[in-house]
């Protein structure tokens, strides 16, 4: 977040001749603004998200998904305060200490609201994240990417909700936008859009917070006395998500308005090629043999790793 220049006073304000100081600067928006209209900001920045992607309408029931940090419980506590009948999904990674936090600090979050959440243990599902990462060749990241989309699609249709909202923040998206691209890898390109259509067995996943950097959503958080779990997941050590994070901050830096460039532009100019590839060429989902639901093979990945689990605790 950039400096404030001294005395700076909020454009809000100052358009109404009022005189309230400013507290934050967002220079990729030219905008100085006080405590009052960031949140204001932020909330009609979602707001307007939500209806330019056609996300979803007030007549929706919204699971969002919470892991006890800034982002999901930004996001959480904006589409209740929009009006929107949303409740929490929380899964238990069984990651020690930082799934204790977690569950603490979401748990709190969802008395504060009042609004229920739910929750998932893992370890009663299949196994613990640390137990799936050794016996799995794949990095701890992507099989807990896996088994969380697996499991809030499967309680979502079950909790009877049609919407699955994540806090994935601007910062994510360029990040993994630009992974993607480092590879080239044309099948998560594709899927890379704020709204994953439903179909197939899959419940409409939506990104309402796709424009709003990781420091925007903090100081959102902030300023509204939530409190977060402010450390990372352990497992998520080394990743390159991370290092491209940072890269991009440094861009951001000296070029603000680079990563909502990177993104927006992507969406505008690159996914309708994409898009109309996919459509062309759109591989059929079929029903998992074990346990019914969507998979492209005839057993899904997360069927197959509850094998693995099994197999690993006879020997």
């Amino acid at each position: 977040m950039a400096k404030l220049k001294k005395g700076s006073r909020c454009t809000v304000c100052k358009a109404k001749g009022e005189k309230e100081k400013a507290v934050v600067f967002l220079p990729h928006h030219r905008l100085a603004l006080c405590k009052k209209h960031y949140i204001e900001w932020f909330e009609k920045r979602v707001a307007k998200t939500i209806k330019e992607f056609r996300m979803f309408s007030p007549k929706d029931r919204i699971l969002v998904a919470v892991s006890g940090g800034k982002d999901s419980l930004a996001l959480w506590n904006a589409l209740v305060k929009l009006g929107y009948e949303a409740d929490g999904f929380y899964i238990d990674l069984g990651i020690d200490e930082y799934s204790q936090d977690s569950k603490r600090l979401a748990l709190q979050f969802a008395e504060k609201i009042e609004r229920p959440l739910h929750i998932v243990s893992l370890k009663e599902e299949i196994a613990p994240i640390p137990q799936i990462d050794q016996i799995t060749n794949r990095p701890a990241c992507s099989a807990c990417g896996t088994v969380k989309r697996y499991y809030m699609n499967k309680y979502a249709k079950e909790l009877g909700y049609n919407i699955i909202a994540t806090g994935h923040n601007l910062d994510d998206e360029v990040a993994v936008l630009f992974g993607n691209t480092l590879h080239w890898d044309i099948d998560y390109l594709k899927r890379q859009y704020p709204v994953l259509k439903e179909e197939n067995g899959f419940i409409r996943k939506v990104k309402p917070l796709c424009k709003i950097t990781e420091k925007e959503a903090a100081l959102y958080a902030f300023f509204n006395n939530i409190e977060y779990i402010e450390y990372e997941c352990p497992f998520s050590e080394g990743a390159s998500s991370i290092e491209y994070k940072e890269l991009f901050s440094q861009l951001e830096e000296k070029h603000p308005g680079t990563k909502l460039q990177f993104y927006t532009n992507f969406l505008k100019k690159m996914y309708p090629i994409l898009k109309e590839h996919e459509e062309r060429q759109k591989q059929e989902l079929q029903k998992c043999k074990i346990c019914g639901e969507p998979s492209f093979s005839e057993i899904c990945s997360v069927c197959k790793l509850k094998e693995k689990v099994k197999t690993m605790a006879k020997s």
